[in-house]
Formats: structure tokens, sequence, C-alpha cells
């Protein structure tokens, strides 16, 4: 999941919990807990994206450096 898809949860999530009322569609569902799981998943994803999106930067400059420092053959 990307930045945009998490950020997408995260507003997504916002909207039903804040947004509407709690009993539009009946007793059955529960668009405000609906709402909280959205936000969790999406600050997750947020989290994960960031960390690993570090981690990808990290690995490329490394790799650059090799190839660079790396004597001719």
């Amino acid at each position: 999941m990307g930045i945009g898809v998490s950020i997408f949860f995260i507003t997504l999530g916002a909207i039903l919990k804040f947004a509407i009322e709690p009993d539009v569609l009946g007793d059955s569902v529960h668009i405000d807990v609906i709402g909280v799981i959205f936000m969790c998943v999406g600050g997750a994803g947020l989290l994960l994206s960031v960390i690993f999106a570090s981690r990808r930067g990290e690995t490329s400059d490394r790799q650059l450096l090799d190839q660079e420092n790396r004597p001719e053959a």
C-alpha cells in the first residue's frame, strides 16, 4: 500500500467516524467502528510505507557507492 492509498484510507475513516451519523444504515452496521478500522489500517500502511521507502533509498545509495568505488576490470 502506498502513501497515497494510506492517506485515502485515513481520510475515508475520518469521514465515516466523524461526519456520518452512526445509525444511517441501521443498528446492524456501525459506521463509526468501520471508520476507526479504516483509520488504523491507513495509519499502519502509512507507517510501513515510510519505513520501506527509507530502506529502499538506503539500499540504492549503497549500490551506487559500490559501483563508483569498484576498480575497473
